[in-house]
């Protein structure tokens, strides 16, 4: 775990020596970094915002390609949501039946499942800028059986909206010296702004 914290905390760092090491790879690695994290329901604890904002401030310094890098991470994030919807509408009612499931969350999935029940389809645009939800928010709709071709409409627009949003955020904000002297310090706000909506919205939805 500290060794996550570690990596977040100093993303760039890691990022600038994954390039270093692996050249045009490092598009690959972050491809199945995003598909993981938002495809996956085991692995909502990857990052996905920060690292989008310190892809877009590593473009800036001329490291990779913002528009590769921003065209790759999109399709990441619509390819991971689609097999997560498939994921959801195969194996998500046995999920649901048992309370204490060893790889997935019940209660992330309760959560979410509430939240979709308010929201309905939008849960899909909304929850691609909620950690956790982000990532429970496609199997849910798999479980509900939510119809493919609307699915797919708000999985691409909401992908192209979340990856653009945050890699052209570090893009043109990512270079300023305040912000690189205090990178870890933004990912922490990052981190920290990501997170407080989805709290807050599953203490409004328990209380509800």
């Amino acid at each position: 775990m500290s060794d996550l914290i570690e990596i977040l905390l100093h993303i760039d760092i890691y990022l600038e020596t994954l390039f270093s090491h692996t050249g045009h790879w490092v598009y690959v690695v972050l491809f199945f970094i995003i598909f993981a994290e938002t495809g996956l329901v085991v692995t909502p604890f990857l990052p996905g915002d920060s690292l989008l904002f310190a892809v877009g401030a590593l473009s800036s310094r001329q490291f990779i390609s913002p528009w590769i890098s921003f065209i790759t991470l999109s399709m990441a994030a619509i390819i991971g949501n689609t097999a997560n919807y498939h994921i959801g509408k195969i194996i998500g009612p046995r999920v649901f039946s048992k309370e204490h499931s060893i790889f997935f969350n019940k209660k992330h999935l309760d959560t979410t499942h509430a939240f979709y029940e308010k929201h309905g389809a939008k849960t899909i645009i909304i929850a691609r800028f909620l950690p956790i939800l982000r990532t429970f928010a496609p199997f849910v709709a798999g479980i509900g059986r939510m119809t493919y071709p609307k699915f797919q409409a708000y999985n691409i627009f909401s992908s192209f909206l979340w990856s653009g949003c945050f890699i052209w955020a570090g893009y043109f904000f990512g270079n300023l010296p305040i912000v690189k002297k205090h990178f870890s310090m933004f990912i922490i706000g990052i981190i920290i702004v990501s997170i407080i909506p989805t709290i807050i919205k599953a203490i409004s939805l328990k209380r509800s």
